[in-house]
């Protein structure tokens, strides 16, 4: 390492996952220097549930006991830590949810630090005007058309920020900045590009970085990594020495949830990989070259919408009885029809009946492909519909109905279903959809930073 090159180390794939601290430590072994402590936080992986409820996807113990770590060992040593699409979905709810955790240890440590926020929430308002301004497109063809109507009722809207704000907050010398959501390798450019380092190799170091120790082997995002950012290239190297990099798996990660093997879309930017060579330099550690930035002409970025379409009712339970499972799927649409007939005063369309045959074909549905060989299977019926009362009465029914129904050359009458838990049914509550999954324009910076 020369004096000239930039540590950033990633303790995990999402804060809150967990990861070893004393791999974490070995980061600043022989009081090696880090430029940053950056961790990514949010996806939208889970679907668009905790977006919508203003929910984490991890707990706040688990991100605490995370925070903890990185806050005790950055903040004294002066090492700046970004957090990137905090809280898991970066709404509002979701960034305050972090803050109220970073605040809490900073006062149990009796720590001081210059916090910068930056909110990465739009309107309804600024939405609409966008749209009849002709800047909000379909992130891809399928996408209903954006209705007014669809916009006020979607809560929660987010857009992926770039590295520029990021920037900005850590030029201002903020010691801890917490991002709303962010594109996953912006917080890691972000290091990178203040330190001076070319963008490309930084952002393609974000990429490789925002999972944790995932692009090693054994790969996980329960474990730390450290990237080296040097003048043409930048390396990477495990922090746990159970686990190696290699080029196949280092390059391997750089194709991970890539629509394109070598082309990679963020805000206002594309990353050209296709030049990259993946290089041993020692054992454990990978050197990549020839990342490159490709500024658009026209900068967009990513927005994140969710709106409430139903309530959701449902029941697990298992089937051993060697006649049901071998008929399954034509007893329970017996089963449904014979709720529907019941529940007839209900319009159809007002809700679902869905039934997932887990030991059969749960996960790929009429998409399976290998015989059915099992003895017993899990069953999971689902109730989706207008109001949670209707959920809750249907899935009611189609309980009783499918624990009870008389199916031909049935041997005992006790019950069909075996339930793991009582009660039985399970009240999820509200279901989401993504309602805003489009880009949008723009011409300035629209991020809001805060300083606390």
């Amino acid at each position: 390492m020369t004096s000239n090159d930039v540590r950033i180390v990633s303790p995990c794939g999402i804060l809150g996952y967990g990861f070893p601290e004393e791999s974490f430590n070995r980061a600043f072994e022989n009081n090696q220097k880090v430029h940053g402590i950056v961790v990514d936080a949010g996806s939208t992986d889970a679907g668009p549930h905790k977006l919508g409820a203003g929910v984490a996807i991890v707990s706040r113990r688990s991100t605490k006991k995370d925070l903890d770590i990185i806050i005790k060992n950055g903040v004294p040593r002066g090492v700046p830590i970004v957090i990137g699409s905090a809280g898991g979905a970066g709404a509002k709810p979701h960034v305050e949810w972090t803050l109220d955790i970073i605040k809490e240890i900073m006062a149990e440590r009796c720590l001081t630090a210059k916090i910068a926020v930056i909110w990465a929430d739009f309107t309804q308002e600024e939405i609409i005007k966008a749209n009849y301004e002709g800047r909000i497109t379909p992130l891809t063809p399928n996408i209903p058309a954006l209705t007014d109507e669809v916009i006020q009722e979607t809560n929660n809207i987010v857009a992926q920020m770039g590295h520029e704000p990021i920037l900005e907050a850590l030029k201002n010398g903020a010691d801890i900045v917490v991002c709303g959501r962010a594109y996953d390798p912006s917080p890691f450019a972000a290091v990178g590009i203040y330190c001076g380092k070319d963008p490309g190799l930084s952002y393609h170091l974000g990429k490789i970085l925002e999972c944790g120790a995932l692009c090693a082997e054994p790969g996980t995002t329960k474990d730390c990594i450290v990237g080296t950012l040097k003048e043409d290239s930048f390396i990477v190297q495990s922090l746990n020495p159970i686990r190696k990099c290699s080029p196949i798996s280092v390059s391997a990660h750089t194709f991970y949830e890539k629509e394109h093997p070598y082309i990679l879309h963020g805000p206002g930017i594309i990353i050209d990989l296709s030049q990259c060579e993946f290089t041993q330099v020692s054992e454990g550690a990978v050197e990549v070259k020839n990342s490159k930035l490709i500024k658009n002409d026209h900068y967009f970025i990513k927005l994140e919408g969710a709106r409430k379409t139903a309530y959701r009712t449902f029941v697990i339970a298992g089937v051993r009885d060697p006649i049901l499972v071998e008929n399954i799927e034509e007893i329970e649409e017996l089963v449904k029809e014979q709720v529907k007939d019941y529940y007839e005063d209900i319009p159809e369309e007002d809700y679902s009946i869905n039934f997932y045959n887990y030991g059969k074909n749960g996960v790929l549905g009429s998409k399976e492909t290998a015989p059915f060989q099992g003895y017993e299977i899990g069953v999971m019926f689902e109730v989706v519909a207008k109001t949670q009362e209707i959920a809750n009465s249907i899935c009611s029914s189609v309980r009783s109905t499918f624990l009870h129904y008389g199916y031909e050359s049935r041997k005992s009458t006790a019950g069909n279903l075996a339930f793991p838990f009582a009660p039985s049914d399970v009240e999820f509550g509200p279901v989401y959809e993504f309602s805003l999954y489009h880009l949008m324009e723009i011409n300035e910076n629209p991020f809001v930073i805060e300083y606390l």
